[in-house]
């Protein structure tokens, strides 16, 4: 569904003889949404190859077995938020995943992701809080794309709850104009994205907990440069190949999210790319690790000031 919507509103908005260009060149990470303004949206082709995801759940079919193999956890719950015009539907595969894995897999039970609504912090916060109560344990939250920004305010505010964050292709950083959705999510969301970057302006700064941001070069959707976060000591960049629409089911993206979930609590390790893995997964272009001082609680989350 979100493929299709993205594609019709590119197409829309590009018009005769526009072909927005793809960017090589990767802004180092840790700029504001306004920092590169001149960085542009995918390549309408990348775009148009979003049918992949039909490819690659393909393919996470036929690994099935191979994903059984997997490191399993230690049980904790996990909140899984879709991405924009999206449900738990779209994210049925991943849980299912991680069930099997043995975790406490749930979605976020909101409905479709139509944006930054009023009232939606709260129920989101709500969800993560429940979580942990029901359990007795911190949460590990999986944000897809839109959802992936929920998740990273959602840790920012509420970190005492939260074990960590995976995000799939989420656009927290650098330009909220360089992706294919933007037209789209002010039409549904009834919002203009500079004015939400505006006020969500910092996503991409280390968080108090761990987090791993998971994207893909020949995403379709976003720019990739968007997806990443500054290095630290517990925040990383994990590169795999694939589509927007297919990183949920994608069994590379499954492996980082197994591999990563199935840490020790207060034992967290960058992911290790060497030797063979290194023909899978890559490090961005310019990634730099640096120490980072925790960043202190906000009286007022910037979810819901946007929401206002």
């Amino acid at each position: 569904m979100v493929c299709v919507l993205m594609l019709d509103a590119a197409q829309k908005a590009a018009g005769p003889g526009s072909m927005p260009q793809h960017t090589s060149n990767a802004p180092a990470p840790g700029n504001t949404a306004n920092a590169h303004p001149d960085l542009k949206p995918p390549r309408l082709l990348y775009l148009a190859t979003e049918g992949r995801t039909l490819l690659e759940y393909g393919w996470y079919l036929q690994s099935l077995l191979w994903l059984r193999t997997l490191p399993k956890g230690d049980g904790h719950p996990v909140l899984v938020l879709p991405g924009f015009t999206t449900s738990d539907a779209t994210t049925g595969a991943l849980r299912r995943f991680l069930r099997s894995r043995g975790y406490r897999a749930y979605g976020w039970r909101q409905g479709l992701n139509l944006g930054l609504k009023p009232g939606l912090e709260i129920k989101m916060t709500r969800r993560l809080r429940d979580l942990h109560h029901r359990h007795g344990r911190r949460v590990s939250m999986i944000g897809w794309s839109l959802g992936g920004i929920y998740a990273r305010e959602l840790a920012r505010q509420n970190p005492e709850f939260v074990r960590q964050v995976i995000t799939l292709g989420s656009p927290f950083n650098h330009s909220p104009r360089a992706n294919h959705a933007w037209r789209l999510y002010e039409k549904l969301a009834s919002d203009k994205v500079e004015e939400q970057a505006e006020r969500l302006s910092g996503l991409e700064k280390p968080l108090d907990v761990p987090s791993s941001a998971v994207y893909s070069q020949t995403d379709g959707i976003v720019a990739w440069q968007c997806c990443l976060q500054e290095e630290g000591t517990e925040a990383e960049n994990v590169q795999v190949y694939g589509s927007h629409c297919g990183l949920g089911h994608n069994p590379m993206a499954l492996y980082v999210i197994a591999d990563r979930l199935a840490q020790s609590e207060n034992h967290w390790a960058p992911f290790d790319n060497g030797g063979m893995r290194r023909l899978f997964f890559r490090s961005p272009p310019g990634a730099r690790s640096q120490d980072t001082e925790p960043r202190p609680a906000q009286a007022v989350s910037k979810l819901e000031l946007a929401a206002r």
